[in-house]
């Protein structure tokens, strides 16, 4: 719900931050306030000041500095950062649902939620994104793999995209882990210094979704199993109600900084949910589909919380399972995607998210042909083999056997699944694949930590 919070803190802030003309990030404002209190609660102090335009964020992450808007910064700092919302090219309809969203929350007009924002909306004959805007992201977002299994795209990246989308993802949400910090979490299970257990719950909340989605690529969609699935993992651990997780909301919300009052009969919840889910499985085009479920999904507020995570990770469902490029938030500026949000909620106007949208997965399919390109071809074996390979290296693992016995495993298993003429080939693979496996790589086996260390003991002393 929303909060109040008293006019002299904000003051406070603003007098401090008055007072450098460069700016001050995050952690000097708290050191010179002699903050005490939660950094969550800092953190929506600042941007209830960002808000109402009473400071500027300048850069993100952990060189964000804030000013005040008539501060005048030194050359270095304008030479050294722009205003990350400056990024992303904004259309004219965009730009107006971004200045209506900046405004003072008490000019701006209070609204419910529409049911007929979803009800216009027809499967293949209404569109958010041009057809033009859908050949452009085609075009950038296929490669070699299309034709293969669903998710083996996404399979052949899984290492660096759990560790971009996770941090990017969470990051959206106010996480202050750096990206070095994020991969040391998901690498090494290491949690950052100072950083609440909270920041790190998220981040690993959201591995265990993207595993989800691309080792089940072939059953996923949008449908029940998968989003209430898809919440329930990533609100694992984070909500004051545990069991609200993967499960739909009981309760009313509130938007905080927003004119927007979301549903609140839980039935009629239900049936925009369940209607949602059917408009978004209809839709063939899956760029169209991934945008729509980022603009509707959010709207409903169909859980608790963890809402615009779920919208962001569903996203991926149509492009893992057509093999295209993910979509990994990079680089997207976090006030400009939330003003995005903010002007579908009290507008219903889906051009400020669209224009972030398409800038986002030009930058996202960008990154990932570079780290297809230096990967090289996939090897056609392990493709033609990669739910048997999963599936014996798994048992192996899970199973801890020693490494005497793994050989004569993983033929007998080979007798069973292949014909003669791969079995040796698939026994030196798989072997291969367990002598490499190593704390960075054992998650797409769907294997848990747990196990692995059970497994890598009896293993190193089977030596």
């Amino acid at each position: 719900m929303s909060r109040i919070t008293p006019e002299n803190a904000l003051e406070e802030i603003l007098e401090l931050v008055a007072a450098s003309p460069d700016g001050l990030s995050i952690g000097d404002i708290a050191n010179a306030l002699g903050f005490s209190a939660a950094r969550r609660t800092l953190q929506y102090r600042l941007r209830r000041l960002i808000d109402d335009g009473r400071l500027r964020m300048i850069g993100q992450g952990r060189s964000a500095r804030y000013r005040t808007p008539d501060g005048a910064p030194s050359q270095d700092a304008l030479q050294s950062q722009a205003p990350v919302t400056d990024v992303v090219p904004l259309s004219e309809a965009g730009r107006r649902g971004r200045d209506y969203v900046r405004g003072p929350i008490e000019a701006r007009r209070p609204v419910g939620y529409d049911r007929a924002f979803l009800d216009r909306y027809r499967p293949n004959q209404s569109f958010y994104l041009s057809q033009a805007e859908r050949d452009r992201l085609a075009a950038i977002g296929a490669h070699r793999a299309e034709a293969a299994p669903a998710g083996t795209y996404a399979r052949q990246i899984l290492s660096r995209l759990l560790i971009d989308l996770a941090w990017n993802s969470s990051r959206l949400e106010g996480n202050t882990y750096s990206l070095l910090d994020t991969r040391r979490l998901l690498d090494f299970g290491q949690e950052a210094q100072g950083r609440a257990h909270r920041e790190a719950q998220m981040i690993l909340n959201h591995k265990d979704a993207i595993e989800f989605l691309v080792q089940s690529a072939d059953d996923i969609g949008f449908n029940r199993y998968t989003i209430l699935n898809l919440h329930g993992m990533l609100a694992n651990n984070l909500l004051p109600d545990p069991s609200a997780v993967g499960r739909l909301r009981h309760i009313a919300v509130g938007i905080e900084r927003s004119t927007f009052h979301p549903l609140e009969t839980p039935a009629l919840i239900t049936e925009c949910f369940d209607q949602l889910l059917a408009t978004a499985e209809a839709i063939r085009d899956p760029f169209e589909q991934a945008f729509f479920v980022m603009v509707q999904l959010p709207y409903l507020q169909p859980f608790d919380d963890v809402n615009k995570r779920v919208s962001r990770l569903a996203a991926n469902i149509p492009l893992i399972k057509a093999n295209l490029a993910p979509l990994s938030f990079t680089d997207v500026p976090g006030d400009l995607y939330a003003q995005a949000t903010l002007a579908v909620y009290e507008l219903n106007q889906v051009d400020l998210l669209k224009d972030v949208f398409l800038w986002a997965y030009e930058r996202s399919a960008a990154r990932y042909a570079a780290v297809r390109q230096s990967l090289g071809d996939p090897d056609p074996f392990r493709l033609k083999y990669r739910d048997a390979l999963r599936e014996v290296v798994s048992e192996v693992v899970r199973s801890a056997i020693t490494r005497p016995e793994t050989g004569d495993h993983i033929r007998s298993r080979a007798r069973a699944l292949l014909p003669e003429a791969d079995r040796e080939q698939f026994v030196e693979v798989a072997e291969t694949e367990l002598l490499g496996l190593h704390e960075g790589n054992f998650a797409r086996y769907q294997i848990r930590p747990g196990e692995f260390a059970r497994w890598r003991t009896i293993w190193e002393a089977g030596r």
